[in-house]
């Protein structure tokens, strides 16, 4: 299968240059293990239709089908952009298979042993092997966490932004609020659990987080695709960026209160605003994108081509 590529600016000092970069380009082994993760989760769902989800005494098969879902797109998201951070080869292969390894075992720390019947993260009242696969699970969660950080460095460099930069910007925002998500699970460990108060949540903030590694490259992909006929700027990436970053900021304070981000108030409401900001201009970016004649449909409104 072809990767997609995205429009390049070409260097006459920059040797690398001349290669092509594209979605998910080398990052076969990582793509296969985020699929696993949907692989994982289609088990889950189908067990937890057929007998329900809570396994005696603290699993429950559905959060392990909601988290190997989660990292199954997770991972797909990132092997898509691993090839825009222009990591060198070496440490680009150090930070596959690390977070290939990381990844394996969490399927398995959240997979099993809430079939087992045990809460991975608080083990309370188990054996010794829970235990152990709870400890290892929580340094596993924070090598995942700087991991990512590292991956997440390496698009503020000059040289990830010299060949892409529409794309170098987008995949900023969305590092940031993987950030964002990555506080928001560390705050899930300190709470003890995910509940702030009497209806706050923290999951939301955690899991909405992540999603900007969705719709950033897109927004930003469809700017670069645009710009090559200088129809926008950049514009529509910083304000999707920025108005789900707020967006972001509003439902994690309304969480610190304590109050459910689905109630009518003004935070949640402001959070709604702000992502119907960020989706009306990645729409914008989508006509933008489209307006742009192809190579055939170029050839055909050219006379002097008939």
């Amino acid at each position: 299968m072809n990767v997609v590529s995205v429009p390049r600016f070409e260097s006459a000092h920059n040797k690398d240059a001349s290669e092509k970069v594209g979605f998910f380009a080398g990052e076969k082994w990582m793509v296969l293990t985020g699929l696993l993760g949907f692989l994982l989760a289609g088990l889950c769902g189908v067990w937890w239709m057929l007998y329900g989800g809570p396994v005696g005494p603290d699993g429950d098969v559905s959060h392990a089908f909601s988290f190997d879902a989660a990292l199954g797109l997770f991972l797909l998201s990132t092997a898509a952009i691993v090839p825009f951070s222009r990591m060198g080869a070496k440490a680009r292969a150090v930070f596959r298979w690390s977070y290939i390894a990381l990844a394996l075992y969490s399927y398995f720390a959240e997979t099993v042993q809430n079939f087992r019947g045990v809460n991975p993260r608080f083990v309370d009242g188990g054996t010794s092997f829970d235990e152990a696969v709870g400890n290892i699970f929580t340094f596993v969660a924070l090598f995942l966490v700087l991991y990512y950080l590292f991956l997440a460095s390496q698009y503020f460099r000059p040289k990830a932004s010299r060949l892409h930069p529409e794309l170098s910007v987008g995949i900023r925002y969305a590092m940031v609020a993987v950030v964002v998500s990555f506080s928001a699970g560390i705050w899930i460990s300190m709470n003890q659990g995910r509940i702030v108060g009497t209806d706050g949540n923290i999951i939301w903030l955690h899991g909405l987080g992540f999603h900007a590694l969705q719709v950033m490259p897109i927004v930003a992909w469809l700017t670069a695709r645009a710009s090559r006929n200088g129809k926008t700027s950049r514009a529509f990436i910083h304000i999707t960026g920025i108005s789900f970053l707020l967006g972001l900021l509003a439902i994690g304070w309304q969480t610190y209160l304590g109050h459910s981000v689905l109630a009518w108030s003004a935070l949640p409401l402001a959070a709604a605003g702000c992502f119907l900001i960020s989706f009306a201009s990645g729409v914008g970016a989508l006509r933008a994108a489209l307006k742009v004649p192809t190579a055939g449909s170029a050839r055909r409104s050219d006379p002097q081509g008939m």
